[in-house]
């Protein structure tokens, strides 16, 4: 599958099983290393969080591989469930697709953040697209990119 072909189209209500499904995949092991992890709440949170006008699916020849969202806010937009499915992880989708996002905020004069679980390999992602640590917890970091 070549990852040079993706496209992002906006959610629908139908996808809400599958990228609560995917997020669960994906934060479980970083939750796990925190002590966090649970089953149930991991799938709850996104739907309770879902807002289809805010989320795009990041397809390949039609078929679902991630998701992203970027929410406006005061200070900016948030980006926020920017997951890849593990299998297309580590082949420059998730580059990619950030990119393509950030042109766009770059372009709009926008301030974006997003916040990342400590120990993250996405963490370094983030930083080599110009995003920077504004404040840290146990279990946070939160980044920005101006």
């Amino acid at each position: 599958m070549d990852t040079h072909t993706w496209t992002l189209r906006p959610a629908t209500p139908d996808d809400v099983e599958p990228i609560a499904e995917l997020r669960a995949v994906v934060l479980r092991p970083d939750l796990e290393r925190l002590g966090r992890f649970d089953e149930r709440r991991v799938r709850q949170r996104f739907r309770d969080a879902f807002v289809a006008a805010q989320l795009s699916v990041i397809e390949i020849e039609g078929r679902f591989v991630g998701c992203v969202a970027l929410r406006p806010a005061e200070d900016g937009h948030w980006l926020e469930h920017f997951f890849i499915a593990p299998g297309m992880q580590g082949q420059g989708l998730g580059s990619a697709v950030l990119s393509a996002l950030l042109a766009r905020t770059d372009a709009a004069g926008v301030t974006v953040r997003l916040d990342v679980l400590q120990g993250s390999a996405a963490r370094r992602l983030y930083e080599r697209h110009g995003f920077t640590v504004e404040s840290e917890d146990a279990v946070d970091v939160f980044m920005v990119r101006r």
